[in-house]
């Protein structure tokens, strides 16, 4: 206990730091997520290829390789980032991956009766996803987004092996000094379940409300 007591304050730090990163790719997952869902339904064939070859590879890959090749294949050809840099645009291209599927189907789960009536209103198509589709994809997309983010602050420590101080690299750099497996694992383990009751609850609140606008 008294080890527990000693380390957690390190490990809270380090677990903001991992907050920092899961909010933050999640951020920009969901703008890339949305992107591409747009370019998986357009008219355009280059702009479907392009988005499918690119959810296919990111899909098809384990994200600890696409972690790797962002920070030590980039520089081969002339950009070099730092650790931090490298494992928020590896995940931010992973979770994108995985919201652009679930943000086409809401978007294609919106009856096609509210395009319709956008255009017969001199909204163009861009308007009309804008203001009316895509907010209501979003709403449906809700609890898919609520998942992909418990599961986003997870593979937030897969970042540990490019030396980002997050939650898991901490754990691992106190093992090493108090050779506490056991006890510092568990705790790492507690906190990050701590993080994703505390984020499953805002969800379904969120849930809740959108549910109450939607009815009223």
């Amino acid at each position: 206990m008294e080890l527990v007591l000693q380390s957690l304050p390190v490990l809270l730090w380090a677990a903001l730091i991992t907050l920092a990163l899961a909010v933050g790719s999640m951020i920009i997952g969901l703008l890339i997520g949305v992107f591409t869902a747009l370019a998986r339904i357009s008219k355009n064939r280059v702009l479907q290829k392009t988005a499918a070859f690119y959810i296919s590879v990111i899909r098809g890959t384990p994200l600890l390789v696409q972690i790797y090749v962002v920070y030590y294949g980039l520089p081969q050809i002339g950009i070099a980032l730092d650790p931090v840099t490298s494992g928020i645009i590896a995940l931010s291209l992973n979770v994108g991956a995985y919201l652009s599927e679930s943000f086409r189907a809401a978007i294609q789960s919106v009856d096609k009766g509210q395009m319709e009536a956008a255009a017969s209103l001199g909204m163009t198509y861009g308007q009309a996803m804008r203001r009316i589709i895509i907010p209501q994809s979003i709403r449906t997309a809700i609890p898919t987004i609520g998942n992909t983010y418990i599961g986003l602050l997870k593979d937030t420590s897969l970042v540990s092996v490019i030396t980002v101080t997050e939650l898991l690299q901490m754990t691992s750099l106190l093992i090493a000094k108090t050779f506490e497996p056991l006890t510092l694992y568990l705790t790492a383990g507690a906190i990050y379940w701590a993080l994703s009751a505390i984020f499953t609850a805002l969800q379904a609140r969120v849930e809740v409300r959108v549910a109450r606008h939607v009815r009223q």
